[in-house]
């Protein structure tokens, strides 16, 4: 989960995610053959089993009528092994079972811990000597260019790379991480996540239309990305870009700063000061990104009339989440509180729980 920092992955800024206490599962084993066969918990197709051969990962994405659905990410991951470290004809087929409790298009990075968990076991099964930070690259590399969905590196950096009570303050042009402690559970402060339910694709629609907006205007302002700009180039930045290129360039640049001011708030254990840049953060979403929902919105504005120190959608937007900053206290008068302001708007019931920071991928057993 991302605590703030959001579009700025892609541009080469930093953000500020931690892993979850929600986890996804593979069980896996060798087989005698060149065959990959996945299943899995939550898939409700009338097909109990998917098999792709290691050699013909490519042609299954290019039929007409694919049948990978949520078997991308894995299948991605295998191919993506291929493209870096792995002979994938000289490697033996694998049995893979899957089980989740991660929301699916929650914003939530369900899609990243799909591919921590398949990265860890092949290079595990397939004896390949790849340290956490390369893993994450071999789930971008499966995300952006097997599924088609043109994200950052942030989710599997996290997936990767999180610590318990800790977030991973990471710059995604370097990528050098540095673990912040976030020091909630001392201060009584806990992370509630809202799931609206609203389901979100980042492959279509919004998500890459913002990430080309966010390709152009670096090119017309003469840098390399959007991470060489600051707050103090948006004057220049205003007069040089169309009304709503800008938007999308003063979200992207004001929120790089939010991450820096809510790294120094955690090492000051100001935690009302990490509210403050939350409620900012949304605004520049709702706003100038405009990737917020009204369920989003709603539940941010009951969360912050309840006792919320901050609260934010998170994710690539269009749906999903928003989190929020609470007094333990006040917990449980946020989720009546959600509840019943959904209800009376006419929206779907939400999902509201708590989360902890926690290790990222392992192996169990």
């Amino acid at each position: 989960m991302n605590l703030i920092g959001e579009h700025t992955d892609y541009n080469d800024g930093f953000v500020l995610p931690f892993a979850i206490d929600r986890r996804t599962l593979v069980a896996a084993g060798p087989r005698d053959d060149a065959v990959l066969r996945l299943a899995s918990t939550f898939d409700d197709s009338d097909t109990l089993y998917l098999e792709v051969g290691l050699g013909d990962l490519d042609g299954i994405r290019e039929l007409d009528e694919s049948p990978l659905d949520w078997a991308a990410y894995p299948v991605g991951v295998a191919w993506a092994l291929g493209r870096s470290d792995a002979d994938l004809a000289a490697v033996p087929g694998l049995d893979l079972m899957f089980d989740s409790n991660v929301p699916v298009g929650a914003g939530l990075s369900s899609s990243a811990a799909i591919e921590g968990a398949t990265a860890l076991a092949l290079v595990d099964l397939w004896r390949l000597e790849l340290d956490r930070r390369a893993l994450a690259g071999v789930g971008r590399l499966a995300e952006n260019d097997y599924v088609g969905a043109p994200t950052g590196i942030m989710d599997q950096m996290a997936a990767m790379l999180g610590r318990r009570d800790a977030a991973v303050f990471l710059d995604c042009r370097s990528l050098e991480a540095e673990v912040v402690p976030l020091g909630f559970a001392e201060a009584g402060l806990a992370v509630v996540v809202i799931d609206t339910g609203v389901t979100h694709a980042h492959a279509t629609g919004g998500y890459g239309e913002r990430r080309a907006s966010c390709e152009k205007a670096p090119r017309l302002m003469g840098v390399p990305a959007l991470r060489d700009l600051t707050v103090d180039d948006l004057n220049r930045a205003e007069d040089k870009l169309s009304n709503e290129t800008f938007r999308r360039l003063r979200h992207v640049v004001t929120e790089n700063q939010r991450v820096l001011d809510a790294v120094a708030a955690l090492r000051a254990h100001d935690h009302v000061a990490l509210g403050a840049l939350l409620d900012a953060s949304h605004r520049s979403m709702r706003d100038d990104f405009e990737i917020s929902t009204p369920e989003l919105d709603l539940a941010v504005e009951i969360a912050r009339e309840n006792g919320a120190l901050g609260a934010r959608m998170t994710g690539g937007g269009f749906g999903g989440s928003a989190i929020a900053l609470v007094p333990v206290d006040d917990v449980s008068r946020v989720q009546v509180a959600v509840d019943g302001g959904f209800a009376e708007h006419g929206f779907g019931q939400p999902e509201v729980f708590t989360v902890a920071a926690s290790d990222g991928a392992t192996r169990d057993a």
